[in-house]
This record gives structure tokens, sequence and C-alpha cells, in this order.
């Protein structure tokens, strides 16, 4: 006869999110469908008294179909503090990295009881637990918020294409840059403790020139950006300021910037951005940001004025740091994102607002270390892209990207120590 196993469940539930929480992951939902999978498996092993794993789970059809990976955790215990199954699993890297991984965003719990040896150990129970992790792009019907909890919101719509029609076609003069600011895309840009904003000409080949100051009173930045926002073929900087304003600085051609213009007012310095030609059809940048709890949201380049309202794009992108880059080489924008774990995941850019709906993976491992990454173009060769991080030593580390994957990195400058690289 069965016995009540809601409890155990929960507090299985309750452990994996506290878990994720401190690790600042979004908490994992809960789907009835997939519940039945584990318990299923629960009962079978405690059955057969084996631990082992399901083969093929993920194949199940009470797996829903899951887009963006699969997991299984198993373990046995001896009383029915249930909690501390999931003290186990964290003690196992490989069972570990499952209730950590950002991917999965729904759980199934089963959880068995079974005697125990009674003759020599009365009261004794044998409590058997299997937790499956799926991820999926979109919310599978029924998704609940927890074990017995309603229905969890239906994720948003994405947007439509027509949030990428420019607001003007921009086919920028060919200008001199020589005296500008930012004479290339392929030059580094950095601002130190004192908010003085510093060029290193990129000279080809992958070197860079001497450090030319460049701009003065750049101040309270959370991240600075470099990107021709008005499109008019000089490279502006926009700055996204930690009293919550999104602020462009206009380059002039002739060297320095015009007055600030503020794109937002508020709330900005809570988002994770990136900036860059995210629109396959649209010259002017646009941002992609995400919020506090992951979601990843959309903003149309209005011109010189007050940035375009957020336009969900009806997906969650676990990260601390963004960045936008053709990493495979295809002529679109990408987003790398640097998950907590040190996962670098390639989000592939459609043209259109959403990236492409289609496994995102993993395409590097240790990149919490950067404090900052820039795309490139042009410094290796012409038309090369690539992509450069600062380390904590304060290292430049340049990645080509001609290959449409992450090459060796070579160090292009040191010294940066208390530099902050824009993006």
């Amino acid at each position: 006869m069965k016995d009540d196993n809601s409890a155990a469940v929960l507090a299985v539930f309750n452990a994996i999110n506290k878990y994720r929480a401190s690790l600042g992951l979004t908490p994992v939902k809960y789907h009835a469908t997939v519940a039945s999978l584990a318990q299923d498996w629960s009962d079978n092993i405690a059955t057969r008294e084996v631990i082992e794993h399901r083969a093929n789970f993920w194949t199940d059809p009470r797996a829903l179909n899951p887009d963006r990976g699969a997991g299984e955790v198993i373990a046995v215990r001896w009383d029915r503090d249930a909690a501390k199954l999931v003290d186990w699993w964290k003690g196992s890297p490989a069972h570990d990295a499952m209730l950590r991984d950002p991917r999965f965003n729904v759980i199934g719990v089963g959880i068995t009881f079974t005697d125990g040896n009674w003759q020599t150990t009365p009261n004794r129970y044998t409590m058997w637990g299997v937790v499956n992790l799926f991820g999926y792009s979109t919310l599978p019907a029924g998704t609940v918020s927890s074990p017995g909890g309603s229905t969890a919101p239906k994720p948003p719509t994405p947007p439509a294409a027509s949030l990428c029609d420019p607001i003007a076609r921009h086919q920028p003069p060919t200008l001199n840059l020589a005296n500008a600011a930012i004479r290339s895309a392929g030059d580094l840009v950095a601002v130190d403790p004192y908010g003085t904003l510093r060029d290193y000409p990129a000279l080809g080949g992958g070197k860079f020139g001497a450090a030319r100051t460049v701009g003065k009173g750049f101040t309270g930045a959370k991240e600075l950006f470099v990107a021709d926002w008005d499109r008019d073929g000089v490279f502006d900087v926009v700055a996204q300021q930690l009293d919550g304003r999104l602020l462009v600085y206009p380059g002039l051609v002739g060297g320095g910037f015009k007055p600030a213009v503020q794109l937002g007012g508020t709330g900005w310095q809570n988002m994770t951005m990136a900036v860059g030609t995210w629109c396959g059809s649209n010259r002017l940048p646009q941002v992609l940001a995400t919020n506090s709890t992951g979601q990843l949201f959309f903003y149309r380049n209005l011109g010189l004025q007050a940035i375009g309202a957020a336009s969900s794009l009806g997906m969650t992108v676990p990260a601390r740091r963004l960045a936008m880059v053709d990493y495979d080489a295809d002529g679109l924008q990408d987003l790398l994102a640097v998950e907590s774990n040190g996962y670098l995941r390639l989000y592939r850019g459609s043209g259109l607002p959403a990236p492409k709906a289609e496994t995102r993976p993993v395409v590097g491992t240790g990149w919490t270390d950067y404090s900052g990454l820039r795309s490139l173009r042009d410094v290796t060769a012409l038309n090369s892209t690539g992509i450069a991080g600062l380390t904590a030593d304060g290292k430049v580390e340049y990645w080509d990207l001609g290959s449409g994957k992450l090459s060796t990195f070579t160090t292009v400058a040191t010294g940066w120590g208390g530099l902050k690289l824009a993006q």
C-alpha cells in the first residue's frame, strides 16, 4: 500500500529551488505528467531494490519533448528526510551539475517508501527518490509553479517581425574618422575610475596602438557600449548608468562627443545588456537585455530620442553578462550569454527579434573571469570578426571567429587593471 508522499515531493522541490536561488538561477517549475514519469521509475527501482537510470527517459512521451536538455538524478535514504536527498545530489559533482544547469526549467519528482530491514531495525524505512529535469524553449501546457500550485502563466507571444523595420533607410556617408574619438569597429575602448575615456586604435594584424584620451566625464556607468547609434557614420558611446538612466553620447567626426541624449529614464541599472545590429534588415543598432529574472527583451532604436518600449521575446536567458557578435559567420548577429557557472552559451540570431528556435549549445567554459566582452571587426584581417574579453588581472584576450567558432585566444593588451572595457 502506497504511503502519502506529497510532503516529501514538496520538500525535494523546495530544496532544489532554494539551492538554485542561492546560485542566482531561475527556479524550476513543476509538471504532473513529468512527475508521473519520475514516480513510475521511483516505484520501479524501489520494487526491484536497484539504483539505475531509465534508458532514454527523455524520449518517453511523458517527457513532453524537451528541446533544451534533460537530466535524471536518483538517490536512496533510510529515513523520511526528503530534503537530504538533495544534499546528497549537491555533494556529487555529476548530480550537482544537473541541479544547477540553467537550461532546466521544469522538473518532476517521484518518491517511494518501502520497509527497511524490519527484523533487525524496527521502524526503519527506505525512501527512493527520482527527479527528472527538462529544459523547454516554451513551457508545456499544464506547467505549474510548484507541486499543487496554480498553472504558470503562458509565455508571452514573441514580438512581430515588423519590430525590426527601420525608422528610416540609413546608408551613412563614408567619412574620414582619423580625428574621431573612436576610429574603427576594431578599436578597444576603456574608461578609467575617473571617467576618462581611452581609445586603443586597431592597427591590423591583431595589434593595437597606444591609448588616446578621447573623452572625459564618463562617470557613474555600470557598462559602456560602442555603436553607431544614430547611423551617421561616426561611432557613439551608449552608457548604462548606475542611477538607472540609459544615455548615448553621439560622436563627432572631428573628435569628442556631443552632450548626452537620454534614451531611458529609469530601471536600466538592473538590466544585463547587449547592443548591436541584431535585426538583419535594420542598420540601426538595437538593444537586447535581460531583467533580474532572466527574461529577455528587445528594444527598438528610434534614433536620438527615448528608446522603444520593451518587447518580450518569450524566453529566459540566465546570464550575468551578454555580448552580441556574429559568432557563426553567417552575417547575422548572435547572442553570447555568460552563465553563473562560467558556461558561455550561444543563442543564434535569426535576423528577426527572436533568436532561432533550436538547442542552445555551450561554446565555452570558465568565462566568469571576464569583466567585459567586446565584439570587434577587422582586427586580424579585413572583415574579420572576433571578441575581446578583459580578465580580472588586467589582460585583454582576443578570440578570432573566422572559422565560425572560438579559436585559441591571444593576449592583445596587458596592464588594464582598474579599467572597464566598453562593450
